[in-house]
């Protein structure tokens, strides 16, 4: 995949560092081969990918020009996720500075609610998805959403609370695999 077309899918919590300009000759003493551990390095034909393991979450890095002593500059695109970026940046210089790890400043966590949500948003398009016959929004609900409790058939279900929420949950499932995914990466959850 060519640099151009990959940053498009560029992870929003990633820091992207560079050679500051010539302006800014002192350079901050620091050496990223000298973090204490390192996860995935990687040198490409764009520069060099790591992900620096951290007590606060992983720090995803991308250094654009590769050069040992030099000032690195940080540099925040201004999009949709600006402020994921904003705060991937002030985290991980943070970290550099000698400030202890901060859940504050991370990446999204979801809450156990929300992490209970999502694994259900993903079994349901898990079986839509399944070649075959398409199931029922009855056995979704049934098979889900509703395990444990008696749920009606026929026009009862038709007209019911849980038939509502399950066709609210498949179409937010359907958003989810059609572009809301998006949102998850800038930490932005629904429900």
């Amino acid at each position: 995949m060519a640099p151009a077309s990959w940053l498009a899918t560029l992870f929003p919590g990633t820091v992207i560092l560079d050679a500051a300009p010539s302006e800014f000759a002192e350079p901050f003493p620091f050496d990223l081969d000298d973090w204490p551990t390192i996860i995935a390095d990687r040198m490409l034909s764009d520069g060099r990918h790591m992900v620096l393991a951290d007590d606060g979450g992983p720090h995803h890095v991308w250094q654009r020009q590769v050069s040992r002593g030099g000032s690195l500059a940080y540099i925040v695109v201004r999009d949709g996720a600006i402020e994921t970026r904003r705060r991937a940046a002030q985290r991980l210089d943070r970290r550099l500075g000698g400030a202890p790890p901060s859940q504050r400043f991370g990446a999204f966590r979801p809450t156990p609610f929300q992490r209970r949500r999502l694994n259900l948003l993903l079994d349901i398009l898990d079986l839509i998805q399944q070649s075959g016959e398409r199931p029922t929004s009855y056995e979704i609900a049934h098979r889900f959403i509703y395990r444990n409790t008696t749920i009606g058939r026929g026009q009862e279900w038709k007209s019911s609370t849980e038939r509502r929420r399950t066709l609210r949950l498949i179409g937010q499932a359907r958003s989810l695999m059609n572009g809301d995914y998006h949102r998850l990466l800038q930490g932005i959850v629904r429900g």
